[in-house]
């Protein structure tokens, strides 16, 4: 297992790296341009060669509900975590001696109503810019890029289309579903926030269009050429997630920057997995199936929530510091799971 680890954070050490020398040398502006590149052109590009490789046929099963359980699961989780951090920072909300008001926004009372009494909604301390962040770093995972780069290896091969399919759910329902509805929802000031608003940006998401003819063309043939260039993605999508995470992670200010991203990492990387471990085995899921699903609803939190957070204009210090820390925190949950649930 070290071996494989190894491997897997090898490039990421390295681009990760660079991009942390090389943002003094590159413009200001370059690391929003390569996120929206990411965003619009390399994920897609990615996800539409996945969609064309993966078998979906033989991968039906507990995956897809497992999928959503853990998104509506890591949605919940990240809400309540964000409640327990203004709570603990101790702000009412209403300010009486400014007579100034706090705005609650309707997404926010309906989630609240699952996690709080309504009497007791609390202000933000945060900016919506950074709830948006704390909660996609909660919920998001990378199952593309790290998930499916390890999961392989601590798993049985037949069982290797529970973690593919759980990615593919995951990526098309939670990063570029969810995902993209809460970064247009705390992205955008309230004057501008209608629910046609969100859903309109769901829909013209590009990695869904991708993934809808990615699969529909799967018996079709390609050129042998455009066949190489949907492999070739791997080799400029991931270093420059990368790349962009360096440039990010340059950017963070110590202890202001990493503490409100320590909640988010304990729901993504102990909280959330371990509910999906103890859900499977009472829905009489065993072996090698739950832990697939264990370690990718483990994954650390998305690159591509970086990527949201530059096309949204999201809070990219706390998403940063929750990649960092869930990356960190990685390398020591993989072996509880396999240690609780091989």
């Amino acid at each position: 297992m070290a071996s494989t680890l190894f491997d897997a954070y090898l490039p990421l050490v390295l681009w990760t790296g660079l991009g942390l020398i090389a943002f003094r040398f590159v413009p200001q502006a370059f690391p929003r341009l390569l996120g929206r590149s990411l965003y619009w052109v390399g994920v897609p590009w990615q996800i539409l060669a996945l969609a064309r490789q993966t078998d979906y046929a033989q991968n039906i099963g507990l995956a897809p509900t497992v999928t959503i359980a853990a998104l509506s699961l890591g949605l919940v989780f990240g809400w309540s975590s964000l409640q327990l951090y203004q709570r603990w920072l101790g702000a009412p909300t209403t300010d009486s001696s400014t007579q100034r008001s706090v705005a609650v926004r309707p997404f926010d009372e309906a989630i609240a109503a699952l996690t709080l009494p309504p009497a007791e909604t609390m202000q933000a301390e945060l900016s919506y810019p950074q709830r948006g962040s704390f909660i996609l770093a909660a919920t998001i995972g990378n199952t593309g890029f790290v998930g499916l780069g390890l999961v392989p290896a601590l798993i049985s091969q037949p069982y290797l289309g529970w973690a593919v399919f759980y990615s593919v759910t995951h990526n098309i329902i939670g990063t570029y579903g969810i995902g993209v509805f809460l970064a247009s929802y705390y992205g955008r000031s309230h004057q501008q926030n209608h629910w046609w608003v969100q859903l309109r940006d769901v829909l013209t998401v590009p990695s869904l269009w991708a993934f809808v003819i990615g699969s529909l063309t799967r018996s079709i043939p390609l050129p042998d050429l455009a066949e190489q260039s949907l492999h070739a993605s791997l080799w400029f999508v991931i270093p420059s997630a990368f790349l962009l995470m360096g440039m990010r992670l340059s950017q963070l200010h110590g202890w202001k920057s990493i503490q409100p991203a320590l909640l988010p990492m304990l729901v993504k990387m102990l909280v959330l997995p371990l509910a999906v471990g103890i859900g499977t085995t009472l829905l009489g899921l065993t072996g090698d199936p739950r832990l697939a699903l264990v370690l990718m609803s483990g994954m650390p939190s998305a690159f591509a929530g970086l990527i949201l957070a530059e096309e949204y204009d999201l809070d990219r210090e706390l998403i940063a510091s929750g990649i960092a820390l869930t990356t960190i925190a990685l390398l020591f949950t993989i072996p509880l799971w396999l240690w609780m649930f091989r």
